[in-house]
């Protein structure tokens, strides 16, 4: 097997194990692309720095943070680093002078069995559709985003009660695996493609604020599965006495009832349900805004609910 010279692009945690597969490997990590360092923290002072950026740093792996991926000067240093391979996971979109340059391609990681999911948010929308299984694929990257030819897929159970958040520390596991994997093959000269099936396409769009406002009137398995595919970041939210509430560990009962859907019920103390359609969402764990993030008793503890209904969502635009 050949050692291939590789740059890795990626900036959060799921990205860390995949460049650690590598660097431990028999191959070389001659460069790391990241993010550049954001202002953050309290008062926004902090200079807060990408997890692979620590990474790197603690490895002694040279570091490039170009603000302007098409920028003369960083091209010429991406050249400098004569790269066999550039390996992508969970970084920005590239353009096609920077994806195009190593003479064996850049590859990239996608948290879904594709063509299922495409887009910035694979995880959340397989948990928010209840899906009971998803995976990750290597493809070889080309123009339109996540619609390279596969390499390698392998799948991931998702539990009933999993949350986003731990389908995604599952899956940076298993990531990791099929990187090195398909790094070998690369380096094996054993790599084959599969194209991607166009009728098989699913999308996952990136997530916003707005859209992770709780709507009661749904099904109450519907609003289970939107709350735990967005727990813990961005995190379903719906508004009491005024202030937004967000919602990170419920549970599902289906119970038939003549509330109204956002109707909420509590005894005060531990127990904190809300209607939905044909059933109730208990909280778990919850946060106010102002507050901590805790559990219900501790929140029932310290807090009188005056109002008895939840601000319904209402689509009017």
């Amino acid at each position: 097997m050949k050692k291939l010279r590789i740059v890795f692009m990626g900036t959060p945690e799921f990205a860390v194990h995949s460049l650690a597969a590598i660097h431990q490997s028999e191959h070389e990590v001659v460069g790391v692309i990241t993010s550049t360092d954001k202002k953050g923290g309290r008062g926004g002072k902090k200079l807060i720095e990408s997890a692979v950026k620590k990474y790197a740093q603690k490895e002694g792996i040279p570091i490039l943070q170009p603000p302007n991926l098409k920028a003369e000067p960083f091209l010429e240093e991406l050249k400098a680093l004569k790269a066999d391979l550039q390996i992508v996971v969970a970084f920005r979109m590239l353009p096609t002078v920077v994806w195009d340059m190593p003479p064996l391609g850049t590859f990239n990681l996608h948290g879904s069995l594709l063509p299922k999911y495409r887009g910035a948010a694979p995880i959340n929308w397989a948990v928010i559709n209840g899906d009971l299984e998803t995976g990750v694929t290597s493809f070889k990257l080309k123009h339109e985003i996540d619609t390279g030819d596969i390499v390698l897929q392998s799948p991931l159970a998702i539990e009933p009660m999993d949350t986003a958040g731990e389908v995604h520390d599952k899956m940076m596991h298993l990531a990791a695996k099929v990187i090195l994997q398909t790094v070998n093959l690369v380096a094996k000269g054993e790599v084959s493609f599969t194209p991607q099936d166009a009728s098989m396409v699913s999308k996952a769009p990136k997530i916003f604020h707005h859209t992770c406002e709780i709507d009661f009137n749904k099904p109450t398995f519907e609003v289970f599965n939107f709350i735990r595919g967005l727990s813990p970041y961005p995190a379903a939210w719906t508004t009491l006495d005024g202030k937004q509430l967000d919602i990170f560990k419920a549970h599902a009962m289906i119970s038939s009832h003549s509330l109204e859907p956002g109707t909420i019920e509590t005894d005060q103390k531990k127990k904190l349900r809300i209607a939905a359609q044909d059933g109730f969402i208990e909280i778990k764990e919850l946060k106010m805004q102002g507050r901590k993030k805790m559990d219900t008793a501790s929140f029932l503890n310290g807090y009188t609910i005056e109002t008895l209904q939840t601000r319904k969502k209402v689509h009017e635009h």
